[in-house]
């Protein structure tokens, strides 16, 4: 069997960075995980063949070659998702579709002609596919097992082009025990995390280091320290690993604020060069936090929690929501003083979507507040899909001014500066600094090659043009970068991928505006005459 693995391609949005990775010499961010271990879970003796649109086109020849097409979407990749299926099927192809949004909204997909929708993980549901397939039968696959993550084979990153991505993701759990109402993570992985062995985690590293991948690992799990003893036990794995290798990786995760009051974790994630975390803050308002069962938000101070991990060195992307139930006028400005306050450089700021089948969904839906006439594909730019309880254009408005806040160039620059200059100094790896010899063996591109050095040099001098000589903010810029350099080292690297990263969020600013006032004058919302308010905050 000739199979091809799709990955719809994601509209632009918070995550796209696509500035930032072409400045890398990469085409998109993440590789599609979620494929690549379906592709493991297949039978041996099948052809394999990954497509990542978001990377690469399809071509005719793919096209032809393939027998079987395997599609994997999430909410957001609903139309790309929707298209491929019945280009497929006008092909007279068999087709699979799974992951987020087959597994909620199966309908659209079977509607669409799939003759096959995987609902659930793959790790039980890829035998039952084989199964139906091999008796001749169509439909839905389904199982309310969950699976054994032990049980989990290491993805088949040798289907990548490496060097499309700026970086790579593994996953060491699935689930989270915590359930905010707006939240998918429980009705699609549970509430009971599921870990996979230290032993799983790093031969995935190793199968990875060896293939040459280069850049940053990103730790996909739903929340990192849902366990904390398994987090531990990973960590000390992990940084034994990494030390052996060189520390060729530097990891990211995601993990809930909380994390903020344990010193112990924070050091230890550190020491395993993990570094930076995303954050589902969502909102300053405690009554806000109430209402969407985010009760492990309001247990702890929240500036607090974030200060904590920045002086310790752990950068923060913190994630905000407008328009959740209970939220007073002037969420958009409280929450940008929120932001400036703890001096967060990166915020996603979204607006509300009842995601299909969580807690909020099913509310809303017995409230008679879901609406129909709005597209589930929740992306950044999607109108809301449900009857707020305050004026929706007092809600979009308050999420463009909140974008044009942040995201003002200078203000920005500030942010991060301020941030780094907080943070404690890096500690070097003591087997590093001593010269101990590393293994290096049979790992192609882990060296400093000299197109890798001239790519860097290129790359600096582009940041010098965007940020130190074309616009009118470049004196601060120059300023800025002399203090970091002179006040905390150590951390200027960091500062300038995240000066970087506000090219792109610089962009995303002025999309926000267009997009919702598009939005507003599509959906007729009264706009109100007044002027518009400004977060209070000291810029």
């Amino acid at each position: 069997m000739r199979a091809l693995l799709i990955c719809p391609e994601f509209p632009l949005s918070f995550w796209s960075f696509r500035k930032s990775c072409r400045l890398r010499g990469n085409l998109t961010v993440n590789p599609p995980l979620g494929l690549l271990t379906v592709a493991a879970l297949l039978p041996s003796e099948w052809e394999l063949r990954l497509a990542d649109l978001n990377a690469r086109s399809l071509t005719e020849q793919d096209w032809q070659w393939a027998e079987l097409i395997l599609i994997s979407a999430m909410y957001i990749q609903r139309e790309g998702l929707l298209a491929l299926v019945k280009e497929a099927k006008r092909r007279g192809k068999t087709v699979v579709a799974g992951g987020p949004y087959p597994t909620s909204l199966p309908e659209a997909a079977l509607e669409a002609g799939c003759d096959f929708v995987v609902r659930g993980e793959g790790e039980n549901t890829i035998p039952l596919l084989l199964e139906a397939m091999q008796a001749g039968k169509t439909g839905v696959i389904e199982t309310d097992e969950k699976p054994d993550m032990t049980t989990s084979p290491i993805p088949r990153f040798d289907l990548l082009r490496l060097d499309d991505y700026a970086t790579f993701s593994i996953q060491t759990s699935r689930g989270c025990p915590f359930d905010c109402e707006f939240c998918d993570v429980v009705n699609l992985f549970g509430r009971k995390p599921r870990h996979k062995t230290p032993k799983q985690v790093i031969a995935e590293l190793e199968t990875l280091y060896r293939l040459g991948a280069a850049g940053n690992m990103f730790i996909c799990d739903d929340n990192f320290i849902g366990s904390k003893k398994k987090a531990h036990a990973l960590l000390h794995e992990l940084m034994a690993w990494s030390k052996s290798r060189g520390e060729p990786y530097r990891f990211l995760t995601q993990a809930s604020v909380n994390l903020g009051q344990d010193q112990e974790m924070i050091d230890l994630m550190i020491a395993a060069n993990l570094w930076e975390v995303f954050i589902g803050i969502e909102s300053p308002d405690e009554n806000v936090l109430k209402t969407s069962h985010k009760f492990h938000n309001i247990k702890n101070p929240l500036v607090e929690s974030l200060d904590n991990l920045k002086r310790s060195g752990m950068e923060v992307i913190g994630s905000f929501i407008i328009g959740l139930d209970g939220e007073k006028p002037g969420a958009g400005e409280r929450i940008c003083s929120f932001i400036e306050q703890t001096e967060l450089p990166v915020t996603m700021l979204g607006l509300l979507q009842a995601a299909p089948n969580t807690r909020l969904w099913h509310r809303l839906e017995k409230e008679g507040r879901l609406r129909k006439d709005v597209g589930d594909d929740m992306g950044t730019f999607s109108a809301l899909n449900y009857e707020p309880d305050r004026p929706e254009a007092e809600i979009m408005q308050e999420y463009v001014e909140a974008w044009d806040y942040l995201y003002e160039p200078s203000r920005y620059l500030a942010r991060v500066y301020r941030y780094y200059l907080a943070m404690r100094p890096v500690c070097r790896n003591k087997a590093l600094a001593s010269g101990a010899p590393l293994r290096r063996d049979h790992v192609p591109s882990q060296t400093m090659t000299w197109a890798w050095r001239l790519n860097q040099i290129r790359s600096f001098f582009k940041i010098l043009w965007w940020q130190g000589i074309r616009p009118p903010y470049r004196r601060q810029f120059w300023t800025q970068l002399l203090g970091i350099w002179r006040q905390n080292p150590t951390r200027l690297r960091q500062y300038l991928v995240t000066c970087v990263e506000g090219e792109d969020l610089f962009d995303m600013r002025q999309m926000v505006r267009e997009k919702v006032t598009a939005l507003i004058k599509e959906r007729q919302l009264p706009v109100s005459a007044a002027a518009p308010r400004r977060a209070s905050a000291s810029q």
